[in-house]
């Protein structure tokens, strides 16, 4: 292994690590309103929304994101509908990560006892404040720590992306060792730059649920 070539490349996925990172955040966020909006039509049964929900759930849970993304990318334009690369995998991410935050959530939703639900709607309280202020506290406690697995997961997944023309992380290393045959050098680097990205999350994700666990246990 050539440390001056590992020196030479690291600017390459420095750059591309923050592509992956933007990506990841603006997928991540998206999912995560996806799923709270489908595990609250869940949660409440809306009777065709609810059936919509449930097969968007087991379309995008049993499909892979490379499929997805090949779909988005090649198949659309075929009818009309393009996208950019960045749009796409962004798209991709959070029609796979809202089914899986979908399930984290509705999960935390069904733990909680209705007869908190009742005792807000009779002490006055409209529906959409007790779900602000009652049902959504205690339903992303309970679902923390799959939000938190799920996180880390679609991070990972953004390895992908490169099926889209994108510069991210995986596409620098193939490239690399596709060009220059530097295979030892740009592995290690792609190793080492996904450990950078997700270690101190985990870290920090681990840190929280402990943190908020304490406080639960404390009141």
């Amino acid at each position: 292994m050539d440390l001056n070539v590992i020196q030479q490349y690291i600017p390459l996925y420095v750059e591309a690590a923050i592509l992956t990172v933007r990506l990841a955040f603006f997928g991540i966020l998206g999912a995560t309103v996806v799923g709270l909006m489908c595990s609250l039509i869940q949660y409440y049964h809306f009777p065709i929304l609810h059936r919509f929900v449930n097969g968007y759930v087991e379309l995008s849970r049993n499909t892979p994101l490379l499929i997805q993304l090949f779909f988005l990318y090649f198949g659309l334009p075929k009818i009309g509908i393009v996208m950019q690369s960045e749009t796409c995998a962004i798209v991709g991410l959070i029609f796979l990560g809202g089914s899986y935050m979908t399930e984290a959530f509705r999960s935390g939703f069904e733990a909680i006892p209705k007869i908190q639900e009742e005792s807000g709607l009779c002490i006055g309280l409209k529906k959409w404040q007790v779900i602000i202020y009652i049902l959504l506290p205690q339903a992303f406690l309970v679902s923390l720590p799959a939000f938190l697995a799920n996180v880390i997961f679609l991070i990972k997944e953004t390895s992908v992306f490169s099926v889209v023309a994108l510069a991210d992380l995986m596409y620098v290393a193939k490239d690399l060792i596709g060009l220059y045959y530097e295979t030892e050098e740009a592995l290690f680097l792609l190793v080492v730059s996904y450990l950078i990205i997700l270690l101190p999350i985990s870290i920090l994700f681990t840190l929280v649920e402990r943190r908020l666990k304490h406080v639960a246990i404390g009141n």
